[in-house]
Parts: structure tokens; C-alpha cells; sequence
């Protein structure tokens, strides 16, 4: 096997039973790195320390994530001004917050039959919050239901110029 030291540094190609003895004399781990190479490289290496680390990258990495969350909105079709502007705020609310928002139109019982009512709000929502919201998702009805999902300007721009590098 290749024996590669703690520092990177290339010790040569020996037997396990050598590469065992070199790691136990300087009071470190043989880990092995390519199974598949020919022939297997292993390295010397404090496995607590190198978990260790790990686990630390991955604490770092979770913290500058940002969770975005999806979050609803639910109206009825015949909501009123006021009804409306109250939502439309903590529509923008939401969107400020940097998470996604899905409206939902509800229809009981008759109210299904006029489905246009439903999309004029929600395109009527998606006016109101123009600077602010990108429609991600068209009205679409579902059952009883029509929803609309709505992402924040910024968010949206960034998706957009990835899509156009992956072309």
C-alpha cells in the first residue's frame, strides 16, 4: 500500500504490517483513502482530531446557510379591501424575510364555479407586491383550492442568472 504522512508528504509503498508499525511509532491512525487505487493509499492521521474538524466545517457551513421556508397565505374569494390590504402586508412580510409564500384561494360550496374570481385576486396580489415578489408559480386550481406561489425579487434574480449559466 502507499503510505502518505500526516503532512501530505509521500512515504513510499509498503506492506500494511510496516505501515501499522510507522503509524503506531509516531502515535497515529492509518486511515485508508483510495480503496480502489493500485495500490491503496492510506495516510497517517489523528482520527479524533480529523473528525474533529470535520464536524467543525460542517457547523460553519450550516450557519451561513439560509432556510427558506415555505409559507401560506390563505383568502376567500369574496374577501374585502381591507381584508385584502391586511394580507397583502404580511404577504410582504413574509417576502422581506426572505421566504417563499404560496397564496391560497379557498372556495366553499357554489363559489367554485367562478374560478375567474379567484385568479383576478391572486394576479390583483401579485400586482400589488410587484418590486417585491416574482410570481415563481401561476395561479393553478387544485380541488377546491387555487394557489399561487411567490418568491422574493432577489431570490428570483439569483435563479434566474444560474439558469442562464447552466444553458
Amino acid at each position: 500500500m502507499r503510505l502518505v504522512g500526516e503532512k501530505g508528504e509521500q512515504l513510499g509503498i509498503m506492506t500494511l504490517h510496516d505501515a501499522r508499525e510507522v503509524a503506531r511509532d509516531n502515535n497515529l491512525d492509518l486511515v485508508e483513502v483510495a480503496a480502489t487505487a493500485v495500490p491503496p493509499v492510506c495516510r497517517m492521521l489523528d482520527y479524533g482530531k480529523y473528525k474533529y474538524e470535520q464536524t467543525k466545517k460542517e457547523r460553519e457551513a450550516k450557519k451561513t446557510q439560509k432556510i427558506s421556508l415555505l409559507r401560506e397565505i390563505r383568502l376567500r374569494p369574496k374577501v374585502g379591501v381591507h381584508d385584502f390590504d391586511a394580507k397583502a402586508r404580511s404577504v410582504k412580510k413574509l417576502l422581506e424575510e426572505g421566504n417563499k409564500v404560496k397564496v391560497t384561494i379557498m372556495f366553499r360550496g357554489r363559489e367554485i364555479t367562478h374560478p375567474d374570481l379567484g385568479r383576478k385576486l391572486l394576479l390583483r396580489m401579485g400586482e400589488t407586491l410587484g418590486e417585491l415578489a416574482a410570481v415563481e408559480k401561476q395561479p393553478l386550481i387544485e380541488g377546491r383550492r387555487m394557489s399561487m406561489t411567490l418568491l422574493p425579487a432577489a431570490a428570483y434574480k439569483a435563479k434566474v442568472k444560474e439558469e442562464m449559466k447552466k444553458v
